[in-house]
């Protein structure tokens, strides 16, 4: 056979060979699509899969959680009832320091809860109860002093050391009033004005008008108790201020104003937790101040000066009230309870009609806004 035919013998091969070859490539396409075609289902099915697993997990989780609040609705109801409550005595005979008496802070526990025998629910319990008769007494008060020219005044005195409270005082117990009745003065360091008058000139343009709540957070007093202890100026002139409080205290007590002298105990344990709880809380940084930690190196100071104060000032006219501030809930519902009897002592009565109520009456039954 020539190379010729040889050619054509190859060629005629060739030509009768390809059908065979491309059977044999769709054959493995068609095999690879199949593949892919599973590997999608698997893909789809185990994704699937997944997704109900979640919703499985999700919902074992949903159950698990309602079934915990079910177990835990029991002892929650039981802790919200509280147990004990006020046992019914006067706080301005409990909490009262007797006038002109030597006074030892070391013998008066601030976690002690005079005049209350329950838990700190069922103080938060008694504080919201107080809300009611203390809001209508003031706005007797407030009422009175709008329309008499004798109307009275009460005067709120907050002092104690750096977190014992009276911030917690002014939101949860003066809180409890209508703010339309009452005035809060808050005494920082004197200005250059201030300094240069006599140490009351500030504090009397800061008195309550007639009807009006007034509260002080810190007072004059802070110049007979910082003065003393950083020694700012002489003990007689110290000795002086004393008396001329007692003069000034006794002055407004005549004129009709009510004075509430509130002293917060607190013990240099509790106020330490306090101080590292505003560490520990970033939105409670801006009520940190370092300088609360060097006043701390003078407590013993502190304490002494109280006691000088609290003997010295504590008079029939404007006594002292010692009030135990370890426990902030007893510390807001005993200061309630000591302006509500404040009030029901001094009695403001509702101002008697300037007119003829029947007239006015028959007047509105009777009009005709439209005519």
């Amino acid at each position: 056979m020539g190379k010729k035919d040889k050619d054509k013998k190859k060629q005629k091969k060739s030509k009768a060979d390809k059908p065979a070859q491309q059977e044999k490539l769709d054959k493995k396409a068609a095999k690879k699509a199949k593949d892919k075609a599973k590997e999608k289902k698997a893909a789809k099915e185990a994704k699937k899969a997944a997704k109900l697993a979640r919703q499985d997990a999700a919902e074992h989780a949903t159950e698990l959680s309602q079934r915990a609040a079910a177990e835990a609705v029991v002892p929650v109801l039981e802790i919200e009832e509280g147990r004990g409550g006020p046992t019914g005595e006067s706080l301005r005979t409990l909490l009262k320091l007797p006038a002109r008496r030597k006074v030892d802070l070391s013998q008066h526990d601030p976690s002690a809860t005079p005049g209350f025998d329950g838990d700190k629910v069922a103080g938060k319990a008694a504080l919201a109860a107080a809300g009611d008769p203390l809001a209508e007494l003031q706005e007797r008060l407030f009422a009175d002093g709008r329309t008499s020219s004798k109307a009275r005044s009460v005067l709120l005195v907050l002092q104690g050391m750096d977190t014992s409270g009276k911030g917690g005082v002014l939101r949860h117990s003066v809180g409890l009033m209508d703010p339309q009745g009452v005035k809060i003065t808050s005494f920082k360091t004197p200005t250059a004005e201030e300094r240069r008058r006599d140490f009351l000139w500030r504090i009397r343009r800061a008195l309550p008008e007639p009807g009006i709540v007034g509260v002080f957070d810190r007072s004059h007093y802070e110049d007979v108790l910082i003065a003393r202890v950083r020694e700012l100026t002489t003990k007689s002139a110290i000795t002086r201020r004393y008396d001329a409080i007692n003069r000034f205290e006794a002055e407004l007590a005549k004129s009709g104003v009510a004075i509430v002298k509130c002293f917060l105990h607190i013990s240099p344990e509790e106020q330490k937790e306090r101080l590292l709880a505003r560490l520990d809380d970033p939105t409670k940084y801006w009520k940190f101040n370092p300088g609360d930690i060097d006043e701390r190196s003078m407590w013993a100071d502190y304490q002494e000066a109280y006691e000088v104060a609290l003997q010295r000032c504590s008079t029939a006219a404007a006594p002292w009230y010692l009030i135990p501030s370890d426990r902030k809930w007893y510390r807001n519902w005993a200061i309630a309870t000591l302006l509500r009897e404040t009030l029901e002592q001094m009695d403001p009565q509702w101002p008697a009609a300037d007119f003829d109520v029947d007239e006015q009456r028959r007047r509105l039954l009777e009009e005709d806004p439209i005519a």
